[in-house]
């Protein structure tokens, strides 16, 4: 207990004591008066001495008596007591502020929201707001193609309906912008890609040329081990630096470099990311199994995966296969060019598709608490169609919150 609230009990427990103290005292003076008329002014006692004793006497628990001045001590000097002590002072509760007197009002009372929970920002120490929602946005990039297979792009938000485990969504955001991506290109840098790494450098840099000018791309080459050759850029000259980087050794852990720039994607802020990999051969360095691969690169609003397979066909099925898993559950196109020079128009395809994508978005009817796989189907319909198919990804993971940026 605190002095301060020591003190505060001290004092209120001396005023009922002065009370009975001048009490008695009147009436000890009130006695002594009529014993005085009645004895005569021989009998009557000193009136100093009569006012000291009438005014002194305090008796303890015990019945001893203790002198009037002990009134004055400190408080350690008093000893204990087992008189009960006096109620606690009431200490009244400042006003609470109105919502609006210097800070914007939560709509919930003070200290119940809290990280994560709830709605509404929530001020730090600092004095900075952050905004907490439990309502997630899992967002979809689509690229809608006609019976002849070519891209359709005159399809507005009623032509299309989102399902996730069967389940229709409402569509929340819609556009089809040129937004800007961010795209990391994996190249794979195994002795086996020595002679063709020329033509490969040169569709990755037109790739980069047909883009926004505000993508932002880093390039990874990998052999046994992804190496990251250059971080997010949007300079040419640097990209082509990094490409031209060939150390062309070792195996091919393609499952780790992509799980790798899965990873190192996820520290953009840009909402819409994409993967360009070009390998040759089948995986036979990684620690990441395929499946484990698959399942990290479809989290939550995942890159997208492009992917072009330079196979021979004594190794083309393993290695086909993991790339079409890729592409197919991202939402992208795995390529098999039968000839190295494809590679070029390919790179052009790849751009033209993604700088055609529809964006969607829309807030899930399941509950974020449960877990595993959600899958996704997205249908478009339109007049003057026959039939259209739309591409995007098959399904994902629940994990971050989706932002548009």
């Amino acid at each position: 207990m605190s002095m301060q609230k020591l003190g505060t009990t001290l004092r209120r427990s001396r005023a009922p004591i002065r009370v009975v103290s001048g009490f008695l005292f009147l009436i000890a003076a009130l006695s002594l008066a009529c014993s005085a008329q009645a004895q005569g002014p021989a009998a009557q006692p000193n009136a100093s001495t009569t006012t000291q004793n009438a005014a002194s006497p305090q008796q303890n628990a015990s019945g001893n008596t203790q002198p009037a001045q002990q009134e004055h001590l400190p408080p350690e000097a008093l000893g204990p007591t087992t008189n009960p002590p006096p109620p606690p002072p009431v200490v009244e509760a400042p006003p609470t502020p109105a919502p609006n007197a210097g800070q914007p009002s939560t709509g919930k009372p003070s200290g119940q929201a809290q990280a994560g929970q709830g709605r509404g920002p929530a001020a730090t120490n600092e004095g900075i707001y952050i905004f907490y929602s439990e309502a997630q946005e899992v967002f979809l990039h689509a690229t809608v193609i006609d019976e002849r297979n070519r891209l359709v792009m005159d399809l507005t938000k009623p032509d299309f309906t989102v399902y996730e485990n069967d389940q229709p969504q409402t569509i929340q955001l819609f556009k089809r912008e040129d937004f800007p991506v961010a795209m990391g290109i994996l190249i794979d840098n195994s002795g086996s890609m020595r002679e063709k790494r020329d033509e490969v450098n040169k569709a990755a840099l037109n790739l980069v040329r047909s883009s926004n000018k505000d993508d932002q791309v880093f390039v990874v080459n990998f052999s046994d081990e992804p190496i990251l050759d250059q971080d997010f850029t949007a300079d040419i000259h640097k990209l082509q630096g990094a490409l031209e980087h060939v150390e062309a050794r070792g195996g091919t852990a393609l499952y780790d470099a992509v799980v790798a720039a899965c990873d190192h994607l996820a520290e953009s802020k840009l909402q819409r990311k994409v993967l360009f990999v070009v390998t040759d051969g089948e995986d036979d360095a990684s620690q990441e199994s395929l499946e484990e691969a698959v399942h990290r690169v479809q989290q939550e609003n995942g890159p997208v995966i492009y992917a072009i397979g330079l196979l021979g066909d004594e190794k083309s099925r393993k290695a086909k296969r993991a790339l079409e898993t890729f592409a197919q559950r991202t939402g992208g196109i795995a390529f098999f060019p039968p000839t190295l020079t494809d590679v070029d128009e390919i790179s052009s395809s790849v751009a033209h598709d993604i700088r055609s994508q529809y964006t969607i978005s829309y807030k899930p009817t399941t509950p974020k608490s449960q877990g595993g796989y959600r899958s996704i189907r997205v249908d478009a319909h339109a007049r003057g169609y026959k039939k259209l198919t739309v591409r995007t990804r098959s399904g994902y993971y629940p994990g971050q919150e989706g932002t548009m940026k």
